[in-house]
């Protein structure tokens, strides 16, 4: 079973490239972040032609997420559980059958948190707060669960081609790091680093300074894995050439290949 996350920083605007990717990859489920589009504006019946369930948290203009499946779901929820006032779609779960057992796969759209001295960065460290929890929850329950999709956290200098010019940026500061590594070390697995080691390992480009004609990439889509699906876990990968397209989000799509078998 093929997994992936993308950041599409606005699916009007990347339905085409979106389309193309996935009849090239073939993911399984896939996670979408920053769709910019309310429910009912979601490019559904494109998604749906190619064989795809579709289940959406939108968000005028801004934030949203999405899942894609190939399965169908038994169970979607939207909104990360600890804050009944948080009204930003930046969190959707969905559950589907498999010949092992119940797969849950979640969408994740962390908050940015700049400038880090304002209440912005405050709802950064909370909502983490609230995804450990929501993690340690899950893993209670001893199934698969991939937790995938746009962190923007850069876990550490070897997620930065240039990290001194990360040092004051909320993706990188010691608190921001220090939280991800503490919902880390509850047991999920890193997927890219668990297969590779390799430099130049990044997901975003910024549009501007000709940071893709320079390679200056940050890595901060990841996808993090429970122990029963770490297990399973047979490959990854980083869909850099996607950021060459026509009309490209600033982040490219990120896979694992698990050996799960469908129902």
């Amino acid at each position: 079973m093929r997994i992936a996350t993308w950041n599409v920083n606005s699916i009007k605007q990347r339905i085409d490239s979106a389309l193309t990717w996935l009849a090239e990859r073939q993911p399984d489920i896939v996670c979408l972040q920053e769709t910019k589009c309310v429910d009912d504006a979601f490019p559904r019946l494109e998604f749906e032609g190619l064989g795809y369930n579709v289940a959406v948290h939108g968000q005028k203009t801004f934030n949203g997420v999405a899942l894609l499946s190939k399965f169908p779901f038994d169970e979607v929820k939207n909104g990360l559980p600890g804050d009944a006032q948080d009204d930003h779609a930046r969190f959707i779960e969905g559950v589907v059958s498999t010949a092992h057992g119940a797969l849950r796969v979640a969408s994740i759209y962390l908050p940015n948190g700049n400038p880090p001295d304002t209440e912005k960065y405050t709802y950064k460290l909370g909502w983490m707060k609230r995804l450990a929890a929501y993690a340690r929850d899950r893993l209670s329950l001893e199934e698969p669960l991939i937790m995938a999709g746009d962190y923007n956290v850069i876990p550490t200098a070897a997620d930065a081609k240039n990290p001194q010019a990360w040092t004051g940026d909320a993706l990188f500061l010691p608190k921001t790091r220090d939280e991800y590594r503490a919902l880390v070390n509850l047991g999920l697995t890193d997927a890219i680093r668990a297969t590779s080691d390799d430099p130049g390992l990044f997901t975003f480009w910024d549009y501007q300074a000709g940071a893709w004609q320079k390679n200056n990439g940050i890595r901060i889509d990841h996808l993090l894995l429970s122990p029963p699906a770490a297990d399973r876990l047979r490959d990854a990968g980083i869909d850099k050439h996607v950021r060459t397209w026509e009309k490209p989000s600033d982040h490219v799509p990120v896979w694992i290949d698990l050996e799960i078998e469908a129902k």
